[in-house]
């Protein structure tokens, strides 16, 4: 997403939960420390009945945040992309190292994130508003 990138851009991504628990059950603790941040893990794992959904939406939202400012060819590593919650509970997106590198690049856009799961899906939407400068 470089000076030429839209004003807009939107990302969405689709997981399905069974696959989360399918790389969890066969990778574990090497998985869940790969791909997410410490905070998205104490999040996911502190009710262990909704911990697949919880981890499959927060991969979900890093991949749609890939989509929507374009990082995929920028060697971003999945936990420069984290997914907290903010003092409502509400989604929300912090970038880190490359991730956040490539943002300031692209003009720091404002990003507002979504999430949902429901049966054996999660899926994420990511709307990137670049700021306008005065």
């Amino acid at each position: 997403m470089g000076p030429g990138a839209p004003p807009l851009s939107v990302g969405i991504d689709l997981v399905q939960l069974s696959r989360i628990q399918e790389s969890m059950a066969t990778f574990g603790d090497r998985f869940l420390r790969r791909v997410f941040t410490e905070g998205e893990i104490a999040y996911a794992t502190s009710t262990p009945a909704l911990a697949p959904a919880r981890l499959a939406a927060r991969f979900a939202a890093k991949e749609a945040t890939v989509k929507a400012l374009d990082l995929a060819e920028r060697g971003v590593g999945w936990r420069e992309i984290e997914v907290t919650r903010s003092p409502s509970g509400a989604p929300r997106l912090v970038l880190h190292g490359a991730a956040r590198a490539a943002a300031v690049e692209a003009g720091d856009p404002s990003l507002s994130l979504s999430l949902s799961h429901e049966g054996d899906y999660a899926t994420a939407v990511v709307i990137s508003a670049r700021r306008e400068h005065p």
